[in-house]
């Protein structure tokens, strides 16, 4: 298995993460896909970092793969979580593959020979995703036939498979969850360009319709029962790489905005002040709060990514930890960048300064599942013993 420090030198070089940093701009201004950081990252091998060894990857952990995931987040936001939606399906593949389960063995193979996964989970008005679908799935000879709407499906543009989910309500044991991989060449679906966005504006995450797509039986995941009933191992590292990759990114992003604060800091200076404003009380207490909320935050990120890499044993208590270090990161950092754009002075809110941009895309990561309810739904639910799916009754 490649190291971290192997795959930071060799995979994200600085030269690359350079041309990322002086694209990202660009891309946000003109809302275009960043086809130039895809293509450089797809031939330099990220890609392909979850990948075990012997499909011919790296062989990366979630731990290491998060921290790559922050380096290009500094960097290229957009990027970065788009890039999220790829690494996490590999990234699932690849734990139920060393577990034994081979399920989902041909989707490493196919990402190894260059194929590239996207999500297909966002709908509107389902704030729970994976475990219950607006999209229905009814089966047909040899495999599914899926028809519905899904939103912010990042990497529109290049995907080769997309990982979607469809509610089956036939059965007479109840509404079943169907999870499958929709490739680019099935008919039924298309691809409707409607990003244009308040931020991570590259990802160009349009809507997708499914109009009876087909995916055969050999592309079908998991199929299961509705709601957190139904929930596997399956589900549990969609949530530890997807959830802790968005984590990652927005990690990132406000490491990025907590350093431009402080070289700035030491810039600007005011016709009331003998120095610049680095020297002023409320300055030092901002920035000390914007550090703090750093350092607490990427210190439960990296514990819960060691521990999820190491294979500790936190048996039901695993998704409660996974939405509290996705909320607690996300959360602050966007105190971080909400801070920083105000230390930063008028001149963060040009289109035309990096912190206006920074500021947009760490906004978002409120929005990213679990959403602020579901995280506390989920949470507090979990630790006072009642099963997710109960609903609240009142009277």
């Amino acid at each position: 298995m490649a190291t971290l420090e192997t795959a930071a030198g060799t995979i994200l070089t600085d030269e690359l993460l350079a041309r990322f940093d002086e694209r990202a701009p660009r891309y946000d201004a003109d809302n275009r896909f960043f086809q130039e950081d895809f293509d450089e990252l797809r031939d330099a091998g990220y890609l392909d970092l979850a990948i075990p060894a012997d499909l011919g990857g790296p062989g990366l952990r979630l731990a290491q793969v998060g921290r790559l995931q922050r380096r290009l987040a500094y960097v290229a936001p957009a990027t970065a979580v788009a890039i999220n939606m790829h690494l996490y399906w590999t990234g699932v593949a690849a734990e139920l593959y060393r577990a034994g389960d081979t399920t989902l063995a041909w989707l490493l193979e196919e990402a190894a020979a260059g194929h590239v996964f996207a999500a297909g989970h966002g709908e509107a008005g389902n704030d729970v995703p994976l475990f219950l679908s607006t999209t229905s799935a009814e089966r047909a000879e040899g495999g599914w036939r899926f028809t519905g709407r899904k939103i912010f499906g990042s990497l529109s543009p290049v995907w080769t498979y997309l990982g979607l989910h469809g509610m089956d309500t036939s059965g007479p044991a109840g509404p079943r969850i169907v999870h499958a991989f929709l490739a680019r060449d099935a008919e039924g679906y298309r691809i409707e360009e409607t990003w244009d966005t308040l931020g991570m504006r590259a990802t160009a995450s349009q809507d997708t319709i499914l109009d009876g797509a087909f995916v055969p039986d050999e592309r079908v995941a998991l199929v299961c029962p509705a709601g957190m009933a139904g929930a596997t191992p399956f589900h549990l590292a969609v949530f530890a790489w997807g959830m802790l990759g968005f984590a990652n990114v927005y990690t990132g992003i406000a490491r990025r905005a907590y350093d431009l604060t402080v070289e700035r800091a030491h810039r600007r200076t005011s016709i009331a002040l003998t120095r610049t404003l680095a020297h002023h009380p409320h300055v030092q207490h901002s920035v000390a709060e914007m550090r703090m909320s750093l350092e607490s935050a990427g210190a439960l990120l990296d514990r819960t990514l060691d521990e999820w890499s190491a294979g500790v044993d936190h048996g039901a208590d695993w998704p409660l930890k996974i939405v509290t270090a996705k909320h607690v990161a996300v959360t602050g950092a966007w105190r971080v960048v909400d801070t920083a754009l105000e230390l930063t002075g008028g001149g963060g809110i040009f289109k035309r300064d990096r912190m206006e941009q920074l500021f947009r895309d760490a906004r978002l990561g409120l929005i990213h599942p679990a959403n602020t309810l579901l995280a506390h739904e989920l949470v507090g639910k979990l630790s006072l013993g009642i099963h997710p799916d109960e609903q609240p009754r009142w009277g």
